[in-house]
């Protein structure tokens, strides 16, 4: 395998079972500390004096909007800018947020000195100019994943960011945020599935793809994702976050990926198929399944690890463990709240899931209440904060000359979880990867050299 670098959650079976007593299992699967932070809102509070984050928007389509409307939920933040070339898009968003500048030109939102951050929604082959013009204009970015369309895009994107040590640079790969998904984290890292064996993943939703416009050169360009030298397809653009997620959790990447793809209902025009299938070897024998189609929506999307010992499925904000009837007993699940799926037996897994054992109060349940959206955005809201703060201080007291000493200091900042411009750039090689294995249908590998960043 190629594993990543250990850190702070990855735990071993032998100490999971060693060391840990009911209470501390507990605690990893539903105790106090955790349901706190899974209370927390997503972006936090503004305390009192304190400014909000002031950004701007640069690409205003249907996931652009969705950005839009979940910022404008968010306490800490403040819309300042949105930016458009498509006019239809940039008044739609202009009157949704009433005060920021409108614009159709980037680079004018870009020299607006009172925006502190940006976040790139543009379609995919649009990213690398943006961002990099964001970067060097001092900008904290957020752009949405993949980072970019081609390899090469990517790894400059990347390169930039790594640069700009005094920024914050986080990729929308939303669950890397989620603490739903964090929560999750430690249980699979233990190895309470035992051995891994596959995981799985699928897409499905009965639905064109396509958006209509009266302009029929505008039309194509909105249409950017059904052509295949300018998208990441099926596999790609919506792929990315759960193939992301499971290299997270198997704690490796992947060394090679076979692809196929075809064109089973759309069939108009686009080079982009509708239908795609791919499997990545995440070796040591496990590998990744992952499906998605825009020609039948039965059982939606949904995210699937198998152990020896156990599965988990992953749908939405919720999960759930099927245990097998050898598998050993780990304590917890006496306490845990189970339903019922056709012939087997899910345990919840979620910070609020256990039930109350004999003789104690009924802690108060405490949801997610916020999207995997919203925590990825607050995260960088509150991350933008915290590292602008700290540079204010550092210079304040040492001047700007000391930049070796800035960026030591910026490097201590805490800072909340977040896909950074690394997990972007990996996930984004491992997209074209795989959508270059599902158009050519064949076996296409990925040495370890093209996850490396110079």
């Amino acid at each position: 395998m190629n594993e990543h670098p250990k850190d702070s959650l990855d735990y071993n079976r032998r100490d999971f079972l060693k060391t840990g007593s009911l209470a501390s299992i507990m605690a990893m699967m539903g105790g106090v500390e955790l349901v706190a932070q899974a209370a927390e809102p997503a972006g936090g509070e503004v305390t009192p004096g304190a400014a909000k984050l002031k950004l701007g928007v640069i690409g205003l389509g249907p996931w652009g909007r969705e950005i839009l409307s979940t910022l404008a939920l968010l306490p800490t933040a403040e819309i300042a800018g949105v930016c458009d070339n498509y006019p239809a898009f940039l008044k739609r968003s202009a009157k949704t947020v009433p005060d920021a500048v409108a614009t159709d030109d980037y680079d004018t939102l870009l020299q607006n000195k009172d925006i502190k951050a940006v976040v790139v929604a543009t379609p995919t082959h649009l990213h690398k100019e943006i961002v990099l013009a964001a970067l060097k204009a001092g900008k904290h970015v957020y752009c949405e994943a993949p980072l970019a369309h081609t390899i090469d895009d990517a790894r400059a994107i990347a390169q930039a960011a790594k640069a700009a040590k005094h920024l914050v640079f986080q990729t929308g790969l939303q669950k890397r945020s989620d603490p739903q998904r964090h929560f999750l984290l430690p249980f699979i890292r233990s190895g309470a599935l035992g051995k891994f064996a596959m995981a799985r993943a699928q897409w499905h939703k009965k639905t064109s793809w396509r958006s209509t416009s009266p302009n029929p050169e505008r039309e194509k360009e909105i249409n950017w994702r059904l052509e295949k030298d300018l998208s990441l397809g099926l596999v790609g653009e919506f792929g990315i976050h759960p193939i992301d997620q499971a290299m997270w959790y198997i704690n490796s990447r992947p060394s090679a990926v076979t692809g196929f793809s075809s064109t089973i209902l759309w069939n108009d025009g686009r080079t982009e198929p509708d239908t795609v299938q791919a499997i990545l070897e995440f070796g040591g024998g496990v590998n990744m399944i992952y499906h998605a189609t825009l020609a039948n929506s039965f059982d939606a999307d949904y995210e699937m690890l198998y152990g020896s010992d156990a599965a988990v499925m992953m749908r939405e904000s919720n999960a759930w463990m099927f245990k097998e009837v050898d598998s050993p007993l780990l304590g917890w699940e006496v306490y845990a709240r189970k339903e019922s799926f056709y012939k087997e037996t899910g345990i919840i897994l979620k910070a609020d899931a256990s039930k109350t054992p004999p003789g104690k109060e009924a802690p108060e349940p405490v949801p997610f209440k916020d999207t995997p959206l919203s925590y990825s955005l607050g995260n960088f809201i509150r991350n933008a904060n915290s590292v602008s703060a700290a540079a204010e201080d550092f210079i304040s007291i040492m001047g700007e000359d000391d930049k070796e000493g800035l960026t030591e200091h910026l490097s201590q900042v805490p800072r909340q979880p977040a896909a950074g411009f690394e997990d972007g750039y990996v996930a984004t090689v491992i997209a074209v990867k795989a959508h270059e294995a599902a158009l050519q249908k064949k076996r296409v590998e990925i040495p370890t050299t093209l996850y490396e960043l110079p």
